[in-house]
């Protein structure tokens, strides 16, 4: 079987494979890793931008108690990203 795209008649198998290069394609192009001093600049950057841009205010204890959570996980996953790396 075949579909007509821009006027050619296009077989699945073409198809097939132009989906299945992009997909593995751009997840490469994705998942290569930078050099470490650009990772290491840019890390306390967005870190800083998401901190400002989600601000962390409790309603009630419970609120209270998981944003305090949610910043111990935050100091702790900081924390193993300074020292895992050098």
């Amino acid at each position: 079987m075949s579909y007509v795209i821009l006027g050619r008649a296009i077989k699945n198998e073409y198809i097939t494979l132009g989906v299945l290069g992009s997909v593995f394609g751009g997840a490469f192009l994705a998942t290569r890793g930078g050099s470490k001093q650009d990772t290491k600049a840019a890390t306390p950057s967005i870190i800083e931008k998401v901190k400002e841009a989600v601000p962390l205010n409790a309603g009630s204890s419970e609120e209270e108690e998981l944003m305090n959570s949610i910043r111990k996980y935050i100091a702790e996953a900081e924390k193993e990203a300074g020292s895992g790396h050098h």
